[in-house]
């Protein structure tokens, strides 16, 4: 059976792939990973033993952590075990397909982000599959330097991801909506927390959610100008209807809308993937849910800044973020389009005024440290002292 990854080229060419085993030219060829990066803790799933075992050499060289799979069932039983930052698996394999497996992985594992393996003939299934939420696909045959790129383009999102979910000082946080927007802000927490001019707290165990809702609501209908924080917010799920835990973010989220933000906080550690994910989407408006979702991929990220440098081509776009696969930049510019984030006129594409907003909350996003200062999030709990 022949492997599927193009060695590094030799004389201006690539040499016949399958020609070599993993312990030959391959390996010596990775062993020049970049300058400490950061590793990536990743699952490939194939069953084709010598490319998978050829793959997995290939990304060890690069400095990332391998575990693989020969089948769905195998690579669902490592899932169980261990947390991976990225899944590479095969389009077509016996039984059950990677597309199977990415819609288990998002419903389970929806931080783990998922590459689709496909060869050149099933590539409208690739783009299929990051419609239905895969993070990106690459083709086999491949350049050594292609998985290189994944993997870069991976821990670029994995950073994001981080650095979007810090954990949050919420008393600092709440002092910082007063004085800086001068909000009147509203904290409901299981612990006491001290007061101060602008400042108003509802100590709770969080097990009262009609009692809240009460409090909240008398709070912010006497006000224009106010911000509501939750803490704890996993606490929520003990004792109550997951939908109706969700219903009743989703109801403090349209009070608060238009006076000011909604912060919830949860303690990583007593929430699962699948609430936490429902639970961002509770507390997240609609349309801007939508548009970060539009955003949640580094490629993405990155036509829409060029965009906004100016109008540009196809051609343009592709050079700005090293792409020569037009099916893929195809995707990611339409989903922008869609998103009302950017248009296409006159052969080129433009900058719309949402577009706008959403480029310079990403540069926002690109400074931000420890704090949050606008917009409703979900944010994990600092640890306790």
């Amino acid at each position: 059976m022949h492997s599927a990854v193009m060695r590094e080229p030799v004389a201006q060419g690539a040499m016949r792939h399958g020609a070599e085993s993993p312990a030959g030219p391959l390996a010596t060829s990775l062993k020049t990973p970049v300058l400490s990066p950061p590793i990536v803790q990743v699952l490939v799933v194939d069953d084709d033993a010598m490319f998978r075992e050829e793959l997995g050499e290939l990304l060890r060289g690069e400095g990332h952590s391998v575990t693989t799979a020969s089948s769905v069932p195998k690579a669902i039983e490592a899932l169980q075990q261990q947390d991976f930052d990225v899944l590479l698996t095969d389009l077509k394999m016996p039984r059950h397909s990677g597309l199977e497996l990415l819609d288990e992985v998002r419903k389970q594992w929806p931080r783990t982000l998922c590459v689709m393996i496909t060869g050149f003939a099933t590539v409208e299934t690739a783009v299929q599959a990051m419609k239905a939420g895969a993070f990106d696909y690459i083709r086999k045959p491949f350049q050594v330097d292609q998985v290189r790129k994944v993997l870069e383009l991976a821990q670029q999102e994995l950073r994001f991801q981080a650095t979007t979910g810090v954990a949050p000082d919420v008393d600092s946080l709440a002092r910082s909506w007063v004085r800086r927007r001068g909000l009147e802000v509203f904290m409901v927490s299981s612990r006491a927390v001290k007061v101060s001019p602008g400042l108003t707290a509802f100590q709770s165990d969080l097990s009262d959610i009609a009692r809240i809702r009460e409090v909240v609501t008398a709070f912010l209908s006497s006000r224009e100008r106010a911000g509501v924080i939750l803490e704890g917010a996993d606490r929520l799920l003990q004792g109550h209807r997951h939908q109706d835990v969700m219903d009743f973010l989703n109801d403090l989220r349209a009070k608060a809308e238009g006076k000011g933000p909604f912060v919830v906080s949860f303690d990583p550690n007593r929430i699962s993937a699948n609430d936490l994910k429902d639970m961002r989407a509770a507390v997240v408006a609609p349309n801007t849910h939508a548009t970060l979702e539009a955003l949640a991929n580094p490629l993405r990220r990155s036509i829409l800044r060029r965009v906004a440098q100016g109008p540009c081509s196809f051609t343009q776009a592709m050079q700005a973020v090293g792409l020569d696969d037009s099916p893929k930049l195809s995707f990611h510019l339409r989903r922008l389009v869609e998103e009302g984030l950017i248009v296409h006129r006159d052969e080129h594409y433009r900058i719309t005024p949402k577009g706008e907003e959403s480029a310079k909350l990403l540069s926002e996003v690109d400074e931000m440290s420890t704090t949050y200062s606008d917009g409703n999030a979900v944010v994990p709990s600092r640890p306790s002292a």
